[in-house]
C-alpha cells in the first residue's frame, strides 16, 4: 500500500491532526480496517495524494465529513463516502475530471468481467 503499513495508525494520525473534524470508521474487534480490496486502494490513494502535499488532512476531513453528513448511515457505507470524497478531491485539484473517473470505472469493470477468478485485474493497454 505504498507507505501505509498500518491503516489504523494512519487513521489515528489523521484524527489527531483534525480533532473532532474527522470521523474515523467504526472499529470492529477481530476485523480488519477494510472489508474489500477497493477500500484499501481508495485509502492508499488518499494517503499518497496527501503525502505529495496536494491537500491537508483537515481539508480531507472536511470533504469526507460533508459526504457522510449528506448521506448518513450506520457505517457500512463509510468507504463509499471515502471514495466519493476522493473523487471530489481529484476533480477539485484538477487531477482528473468526472468523465475521466467515469471512464476508468467502466474500464475496471470491463477488465474485472474478463479476468478469471483469482487472477490480477489488468486494464487494457492505453487505459489510464
Amino acid at each position: 500500500m505504498d507507505g501505509v503499513s498500518d491503516p489504523r495508525a494512519t487513521l489515528a494520525e489523521i484524527a489527531a491532526q483534525c480533532g473532532s473534524g474527522f470521523v474515523p470508521p467504526e472499529a470492529h474487534p477481530g476485523q480488519g480496517v477494510f472489508g474489500e480490496p477497493w477500500q484499501a486502494t481508495a485509502f492508499a490513494l488518499t494517503v499518497a495524494l496527501h503525502q505529495r502535499g496536494l491537500f491537508s488532512w483537515p481539508d480531507w476531513a472536511a470533504t469526507l465529513s460533508r459526504h457522510i453528513a449528506a448521506d448518513p448511515d450506520d457505517g457500512r457505507r463509510y468507504y463509499s463516502h471515502w471514495l466519493a470524497a476522493l473523487e471530489e478531491m481529484i476533480e477539485r485539484l484538477k487531477l482528473g475530471s468526472a468523465e475521466d473517473l467515469h471512464a476508468l470505472q467502466h474500464a475496471w469493470a470491463d477488465a474485472a468481467a474478463r479476468t478469471p477468478h483469482g487472477q490480477p485485474i489488468e486494464l487494457e493497454p492505453g487505459v489510464q
